[in-house]
């Protein structure tokens, strides 16, 4: 598998840069070049589009070139590291890269709890014991950029299954974008949907179903651009997925006996704690079992790499990462406990890195 690393000048971060940029609101980080081009005019709606995991390795692998999609890809362009939910669509909803926000994985270490917790369910990753406080919003809270665009004087909008009005299927999503659109003050609509991601994690990323759901989200998606008039549709993902060969850690004593607790983050981006004197023996180990198939980095190589991000560091970040962080380069992921998951994703191929940019301008 090929290696990619995050291009932090033309990332999903970058995106929300530029969409601050065209409300005329100084964005945290540099603007992505070719979206810059996109927002030439003003237009009544900004809309974009989000959908879970739909790399574009799954357009060029489902749909056919002649496709909606596919006329009109403006670029493949760069997820976060780690290419996951929490770090990548935190990306979009703040123009801060995982170092700056400090949203890194699905799951994370907070020190004044002591636990693992799950950030989007807040939940002892462990246990699945409810936390008392919102570890996340409590401890690394962000602006999001429709909060500092509807400050600005715009109206804004979020829409996706898990909040109100809660579509129960991307067809109503859709209708619920066309209907906010047809009003008559300029806004800017963030919507996001969890599919394909969903199914990719529970049958891979080859099967025939997984082509069909993704067909129909085109479809869905071109009837949604025929109804629109004076608007910018930009499509979009956070990553990309690839099939996994799931390892369980605890299968693996002398890794297991080295921690001072279950590592956090992602399955291909596992963030290690090492108890005070075992790190050469944790090295050895990991090598030993792992070497060809996951990258192991130090705390500080990681930092000094900036894979997490450039500009100033959030000040939780050092405490929140590991001893060492292991980075998945093959198609295997490290699991705490056994998983059915065939697909997964926040490792470094290509695969996962790369999303598309897919845009539409209807003009008035």
């Amino acid at each position: 598998m090929n290696i990619k690393y995050p291009d932090y000048k033309n990332s999903i971060a970058n995106l929300a840069c530029s969409i601050l940029k065209y409300y005329g609101i100084e964005p945290p980080n540099p603007t992505l070049p070719q979206a810059d081009m996109l927002l030439d005019r003003k237009y009544q709606n900004i809309v974009v589009i989000l959908l879970d995991g739909m790399g574009t390795s799954s357009l060029e692998k489902h749909l056919p070139k002649n496709g909606f999609f596919h006329r009109n890809l403006i670029c493949s362009y760069s997820s976060t590291f780690p290419p996951t939910t929490v770090a990548a669509t935190t990306a979009i909803e703040s123009g801060l890269f995982p170092n700056q926000s400090a949203w890194l994985g699905w799951t994370g270490y907070f020190e004044e709890i002591d636990k693992n917790i799950v950030y989007f369910l807040n939940t002892d990753s462990e246990t699945g014991e409810k936390i008392e406080i919102n570890a996340a919003d409590t401890f690394v809270p962000y602006e999001k950029i429709r909060d500092i665009i509807a400050a600005s004087g715009t109206d804004t909008y979020y829409i996706m299954p898990f909040a109100e009005p809660y579509p129960k299927s991307y067809n109503e999503l859709c209708n619920e974008i066309k209907r906010l659109c047809a009003q008559g003050d300029r806004k800017y609509i963030y919507a996001y949907w969890d599919e394909p991601d969903k199914s990719m994690h529970e049958n891979g990323v080859d099967g025939e179903d997984i082509g069909k759901l993704i067909s129909e989200l085109e479809n869905t998606t071109e009837q949604l651009a025929d109804d629109m008039n004076d608007t910018l549709l930009i499509v979009t993902a956070d990553h990309g997925h690839i099939n996994v060969r799931n390892k369980v850690l605890t299968d693996y004593k002398d890794i297991t006996e080295c921690l001072l607790r279950m590592p956090s983050m992602e399955p291909r981006a596992v963030n290690f704690f090492i108890k005070n004197g075992m790190e050469k023996q944790f090295t050895e180990a990991f090598n030993r079992h792992f070497g060809d198939e996951f990258l192991l980095l130090s705390k500080k190589e990681l930092l000094e790499k900036k894979l997490l991000g450039f500009g100033k560091d959030h000040d939780r970040l050092e405490k929140m990462l590991g001893d060492f962080l292991a980075v998945g380069i093959s198609d295997a992921a490290i699991c705490n406990k056994s998983s059915t998951f065939k697909g997964n994703h926040a490792g470094l191929t290509e695969e996962e890195m790369t999303i598309p940019l897919i845009a539409v301008k209807k003009v008035k």
